[in-house]
């Protein structure tokens, strides 16, 4: 919805010391340092590797790039705090060095590894467990002052699909979020940034209702990001693979910035920002 709602829904994030507005919504790019997340395509586990897609992402207009160095998929192979922060922080000082203007999200759901990234040139945490697999993150992100991603999932990544059930999906997922805002607010954490975590703990049919409601998230007044991209609740309604699933996405993330998405997260930039500056276009925003 637009800046100006009824709920004052919040349009900017303090990132690295920029002042990002958000009205017109941004694109985040995926860069996966892992063997195994589930699109191959994402995968960069070398530096030099992780450079390049970098380097095409912000050419194609991302305005974050979203590192991540354990993979999330349902089923993934745990690994430790000590390998997840060698995969991880070399990327993260080589993109700092390299592209110094760019805004790194740390797609993580330890506080440590948290930190450890933020230091070493990150700006935002991204957290698919919204505090729940470390209780030490909140205080984190409290003490770093950084925009805060808080996704709703349940249990872990090798358990959450068999904790897909619901009464009411849109309910729980935003029962959830008041409430892990309220604990983050009374901590003084001024960004945080709602993602309802399609795919995480849920089935097709979930993800269909959740963004069939999307737009009633902005009741939270909060910015809203949507993780859409190539799951599998679009090639299991379509057929095909995450790898064929690129048509499909492009029409979720329209769906999404119909509905309120603020920031979408995306395995194909330039297809996303297409997306926007098309919806852009169509409400009047467009420059020529």
């Amino acid at each position: 919805m637009a800046k100006d709602t009824f709920f004052h829904k919040k349009v900017t994030l303090n990132a690295g010391g920029k002042l990002i507005d958000i009205s017109s919504p941004k694109v985040m790019g995926i860069i996966n340092i892992t063997p195994d997340s589930f699109y191959a395509g994402s995968r960069k586990p070398g530096v030099d590797e992780a450079l390049q897609q970098a380097a095409k992402m912000l050419v194609e207009g991302a305005t974050f790039l979203d590192i991540g160095a354990y993979s999330s998929r349902p089923g993934a192979t745990d690994i430790s705090v000590a390998e997840e922060t060698d995969r991880l922080l070399p990327v993260v000082e080589a993109i700092a060095s390299a592209f110094p203007d760019a805004i790194q999200s740390i797609d993580t759901f330890r506080a440590q590894v948290a930190e450890t990234a933020i230091k070493a040139g990150a700006h935002i945490i991204n957290d698919i467990s919204g505090g729940q697999l470390d209780e030490d993150m909140f205080a984190t992100v409290a003490r770093l002052q950084v925009p805060y991603i808080v996704m709703h999932m349940k249990g872990n990544p090798q358990n959450m699909n068999q904790l897909a059930q619901y009464d009411d999906v849109f309910t729980e997922v935003l029962d959830y979020f008041v409430s892990r805002y309220q604990q983050l607010k009374q901590l003084g954490v001024h960004d945080v940034i709602i993602d309802p975590g399609f795919g995480f703990a849920k089935k097709p049919e979930h993800g269909y209702a959740l963004m069939n409601r999307l737009q009633e998230f902005d009741i939270l007044g909060l910015p809203m990001l949507v993780g859409i991209s190539r799951k599998k609740m679009i090639y299991s309604l379509l057929g095909g693979t995450a790898a064929e699933a690129l048509n499909g996405t492009t029409v979720l993330n329209t769906i999404s910035l119909m509905k309120g998405a603020n920031i979408l997260r995306a395995h194909d930039v330039k297809e996303a920002v297409e997306a926007v500056k098309i919806w852009e276009a169509v409400k009047g925003n467009s420059v020529y």
